[in-house]
This record gives C-alpha cells, structure tokens and sequence, in this order.
C-alpha cells in the first residue's frame, strides 16, 4: 500500500499549499488538536505566517468500557453528548457527571502543561483553522468544533491531510469549511496513510507552540504584527 505522507510535517506542509486563500483572513488562526494534529498545525501556522495554539478535547468514555464514548468536551466548555452511549448508564447521572470531571481536570492539567501561564488564544469574532492529522469518525473534531462556537469564533475551518468519507460528511454539517487532501474509499486507520506515524509527545507539542510564538514575535518586531 502507497503512504500519502512521509510525516505530519510533510502533511502539514502539503496541507498548507491547500489553505492559502485564509492567510488574509481577518485575525485568522490555527489551532491544532494535542497531540498529533499540532506538528501538522505548526506547519500550516508557519507557511500561512499566522498565530498557532492548542485545543485540547478529551473523550468522556463508558465507565466499564472506556474506549466507547459517551460524548467529549473541549477547552471552552463545550460537551458532546452521545445519547444512545448513554442510555447504557441508566439514568445514572453521576456516573456520568464523574467521568466527565475526571476528564475536566485531566484536559486543564493538559492546557496548563502546553501552554503555561500564557491564556489562550482569543477565537472571538476571528477565523479559526482546526487542524489534525487525519479524521477517521470525526468524533473528536465535533467536540472541538462545537467548542470554537461556543467561544464565538466568526467562521470555523477544519482542516485535515487524510479522513474518511464518514468523518468529512459529518464535520461538513458543522464547520463552515472543510479542507481535505485526500478522502480514501477504503479507511481504517489515520496511521495507515503515514510512513512514519510515531507518537508525538508533550514535549514536542510544548516546544512546537515555543517555536511559533518566538517566529510570531520575531514577525512583530520585523514590522508584521499578530492580528
């Protein structure tokens, strides 16, 4: 099987090439979803020469099955809801209202270790570029798209080297635009299209978003300026 990309820096970089058109956007910015999707929004971020950050979704899974979600939420507040996982709870609410406090803190814990002291980026009234590395139910990207409306952004852009057909019709009826290089018939797995689809780590997330803010404050004091 032929890989669509070397790395999620090869696919950011092609992803960029396809996202031109909102460098001029007003107050435009890009947003990665931890981990995997910020080394391809670091390269979009770069070559659009636009202001990048996280925006960290957490999945409330099943108590006895954790890997089948009851909903998530994302920074801002927002929370997904899926009613038919839920009804396996029997009306127990707390047992509800418990994972999603664990994951609560869990998502706080996570936007304190990336991004420090310094507050998020403001979406409000700006276009917002959502970025992953590849969508195969689009779950996570809803959280994250739900939570971008809820913060007021002005227009809401997904963007993605590789989903599958189920995941892009989904996000299309949520997002204002949805950017995708390449929509295979056959999907299982966002890792099948990468040759090299290693784990990203924390690290690599915190010095990423380093990286883009020296680069926007260098652009600043060249005479550019953050919109």
């Amino acid at each position: 099987m032929s890989r669509m990309f070397t790395d999620r820096a090869d696919a950011g970089r092609a992803l960029a090439n396809a996202l031109v058109h909102l460098r001029a956007a007003p107050g435009a910015i890009v947003l990665g979803l931890p981990r995997g999707g910020v080394p391809v929004a670091y390269e979009v971020a770069s070559a659009l020469e636009l202001p990048l950050d996280v925006l960290v979704v957490r999945k409330l899974g099943l108590p006895q099955q954790p890997e089948l979600a009851m909903g998530a939420i994302a920074s801002g507040g927002a929370l997904v809801v899926n009613e038919e996982v839920v009804r396996y709870l029997g009306g127990r609410q707390e047992a509800f209202e418990a994972v999603r406090e664990r994951e609560q803190s869990e998502l706080e814990r996570r936007e304190r270790d990336y991004r420090g002291a310094r507050p998020p980026l403001e979406p409000a009234g700006r276009t917002a570029i959502l970025v992953d590395d590849g969508l195969a139910t689009g779950a996570t990207m809803e959280a994250a798209v739900r939570a971008l409306r809820s913060l007021g952004a002005s227009r809401v852009v997904v963007a993605v080297p590789v989903a599958s057909q189920e995941a892009i019709e989904r996000i299309e009826a949520l997002a204002d635009e949805v950017v995708c290089l390449a929509a295979p018939p056959f999907f299982s797995a966002v890792g099948q299209w990468y040759a090299d689809f290693g784990q990203t780590e924390d690290a690599e997330v915190r010095d990423l978003l380093a990286r883009a803010r020296v680069a926007k404050q260098s652009s600043r004091h060249g005479g550019g300026g953050e919109p």
